[in-house]
């Protein structure tokens, strides 16, 4: 298979630059760029290995690329322990690599949203070495959360919160006589402390950070763990049950005061620049509040990707997420999986379909042949609901999870669960181009290359039926149907942002109509059922039997209005 290369634009930039709500339809491909493709053959994706494929995702036809925090950084957690947030993590490349992909991406017509992790940094950030140098009551120290600790000897740790990768969140410092010093906040791993946001320069460098990419040519920034950033400087205990606003670390609502300072430096670029929260809000109205007019312009919608393959719970999600986006006039994201999530072909074939980090656990079994033909139906189902759809690398070709043997683990959520959970790696194994051995692709080899470096996670030699170039010769498979689908979804007007309608149907069906004349149809059922009136079949997740919609599929029809 040959790879588009980037030196000759196939889309004139012009409407590219001129459509204001770009990012209510958008199709949305996230890229973990550690895995995507790797230019130089040290086993590790990079920026000019996303370059030589930024033909094939125009081919696949997304609007917008997210990646995954791209700068320099020791890894404790898949580079959201970030060090520099102006550089580009040397594995990756240079400042000038992101700089020409941004450009040739736009050439194309595909925009780039970048990551920000706003909450807190890496150990080794500048900042947090010069808290450690200057000690206690310094104001190095005020960036952060450095506390006494307490009991007689301060050996007790300042509070009993609990770490989103479970285990503490204080970590204890050491003085530079060797005697036990003050304790420091770290929400996630120790080597990411939080950062202050009730300090002027925080909110100051965060903004300037932010401008520093605008310049560059970005068009969006998706905010890690958004709700997080303020804590009650009392440092109470978790109530029991806390009222709206009350958890000392959680959606606290000063942290709406950032946000609508973030959206002032937004709207003062030309064109369209977008806020993307990433917010872990179980009540609707809380979340909603994040989306008024002058704080975010969209957030990601977990809920749905979090359910279960029933026609209930999702048409459950459905309606709680139009319903909290539809008072501010936001709308709604739909993602199946990231970086971080169980991938859709094992998920949704395992007796628990739905996703919950608590439950992960190695050896829980799959029905791989079940599972692909739910995530055909799920993609589909979600490409046809209002708002913007994210996608992650490796979806549209059905990766499966991976079950990678213990040695090779990195996630911190895999150690600090006693070796319990398998951790987020599964989803992270690097993407199969082409070719019936491993690394597929992923690295350089043939003439004019020595041997590439085994991928930095290992590829199962199945994969070879996965790779981008099997699929392209396959009418049947994942990426044909993504690519169709897509293709259809800008085709038709009545998809992407809009109304929906929800039609009459039987228990086990989900039926709606997007405008006059698209219908959406998804069959959770174990048999066939008829299809709503209509006069041709835009596309189906599997063939008809009988001129019915079969189990576990989705169909997209046309109908004159």
């Amino acid at each position: 298979m040959t790879m588009p290369l980037t030196d000759t634009p196939a889309i004139a930039p012009t409407a590219f630059t001129r459509d204001p709500l770009w990012w209510r339809s958008a199709v949305i491909y996230q890229v973990y760029v550690r895995s995507f493709a790797d230019s130089d053959g040290d086993g590790t994706g990079d920026l000019r290995g996303v370059r030589s494929r930024l033909g094939y995702l125009q081919e696949l036809g997304v609007d917008a690329l997210w990646f995954n925090p791209w700068y320099p950084s020791p890894f404790a957690d898949g580079g959201y322990d970030v060090a520099d947030y102006r550089g580009i993590h040397p594995a990756f490349g240079t400042l000038a690599d992101a700089e020409e992909l941004i450009a040739e991406a736009a050439a194309r017509g595909i925009r780039t949203i970048i990551d920000i992790v706003p909450n807190h940094v890496s150990s080794e950030h500048r900042w947090f070495r010069e808290a450690l140098a200057a000690g206690p009551g310094s104001p190095e120290r005020e960036r952060f959360w450095f506390h006494p600790g307490k009991g007689p000897n301060g050996d007790e740790m300042p509070t009993n919160w609990v770490s989103n990768f479970q285990g503490d969140t204080w970590t204890r410092t050491t003085n530079p006589d060797g005697t036990p010093g003050e304790w420091y906040l770290h929400l996630f791993a120790p080597e990411q402390p939080d950062l202050n946001w009730n300090h002027p320069e925080v909110r100051a460098e965060h903004e300037d950070i932010l401008r520093f990419w605008f310049d560059r040519g970005v068009a969006g920034v998706r905010i890690d763990s958004a709700g997080l950033l303020i804590k009650d400087p009392a440092l109470p205990e978790v109530p029991a049950e806390p009222r709206q606003g009350e958890h000392p670390t959680e959606d606290r609502d000063e942290v709406h005061e950032v946000y609508r300072a973030w959206r002032r430096v937004v709207d003062s670029y030309e064109g369209t620049r977008v806020l993307v929260g990433e917010v872990w809000v179980p009540d609707a109205s809380r979340f909603a509040a994040y989306l008024r007019p002058d704080e975010m312009h969209t957030a990601f919608n977990f809920d749905f990707m979090t359910r279960p393959w029933s026609a209930d719970e999702l048409r459950a999600s459905i309606d709680l997420m139009l319903a909290a986006h539809a008072p501010v006039g936001a709308p709604s994201t739909w993602v199946l999986s990231n970086h971080d999530v169980t991938r859709p072909v094992t998920r949704y074939g395992r007796d628990d379909s739905g996703f919950a980090f608590a439950k992960k656990r190695f050896g829980t079994p799959t029905d791989l042949e079940l599972g692909t033909r739910r995530a055909r139906a799920a993609a589909m189902l979600a490409a046809a609901l209002p708002g913007s759809l994210y996608v992650y690398q490796g979806d549209e070709l059905g990766l499966p999870e991976v079950e990678l043997p213990r040695e090779v683990l990195e996630d911190p959520m895999h150690f600090r669960s006693g070796g319990i959970d398998p951790g987020r790696d599964g989803c992270r194994v690097p993407l199969p181009w082409r070719g019936a051995a491993t690394p597929f692709g992923f690295s350089p080899d043939g003439a004019g290359h020595a041997a590439s470096a085994a991928p930095w996670l290992p590829q199962p030699p199945e994969w070879a039926e996965l790779t981008v170039q099997a699929q392209e010769a396959d009418p049947g498979s994942m990426l044909w149907l993504y690519r169709q689908a897509l293709r259809i979804r800008k085709r038709e007007r009545s998809l992407g942002d809009g109304p929906m309608t929800w039609m009459p149907s039987e228990p086990g069906v989900l039926a709606f109509s997007r405008g006059e004349d698209v219908v959406c149809v998804t069959n959770f059922g174990a048999e066939p059922v008829a299809l709503p009136d209509h006069d041709r079949i835009l596309i189906s997740s599997a063939p008809l039997v009988g001129g019915l919609l079969a189990h576990d599929s989705t169909a997209w029809l046309h109908r004159t209005a």
